[in-house]
């Protein structure tokens, strides 16, 4: 139950910090690309206190022997930089590019249905389950 509860509480967190932060419009991420227009930097202090919040949380969580809801922490196992890792980023890069929408801010976007949102969940859910079945077939 507490589990569930700070499940929510988080997701909550999430969405309210993308929202405050402007990524849940397409236009921020999409103004911080041109760089000959209408640039707008804020897009970097975003992804800056996400990479501070980031590597302070990771520091204090792995002194721990254990999570506090699982047995172990489930860290990546395969670290090699391959061409499935870097096709992947430079399909998420071009994706993000341009659409100006990143997965977890366009979920949280969804509560202002626009069509835009909607269409941008829908084809990432349609990539996620092609992918899926591509790479078991691969396996």
């Amino acid at each position: 139950m507490m589990r569930n509860f700070l499940t929510l509480v988080s997701g909550l967190l999430f969405g309210l910090g993308v929202t405050i932060s402007g990524m849940v419009n397409p236009m921020k991420v999409l103004n911080f690309m041109d760089i000959t227009g209408a640039f707008d930097p804020t897009l970097l202090f975003v992804m800056g206190a996400g990479l501070a919040v980031t590597v302070v949380g990771y520091r204090l969580v792995l002194r721990r022997q254990t999570p506090i809801f699982a047995n172990r922490f489930h860290l990546p196992e395969i670290t090699a930089i391959d061409a499935r890792l870097l096709g992947g980023a430079a399909l998420f890069g071009i994706g993000w590019g341009l659409s100006g929408f990143c997965p977890g801010p366009a979920i949280a976007s969804l509560v202002f249905g626009q069509m835009q949102s909607i269409a941008f969940v829908a084809a990432m859910a349609v990539g996620m389950v092609v992918t899926r079945a591509f790479t078991r077939k691969l396996t």
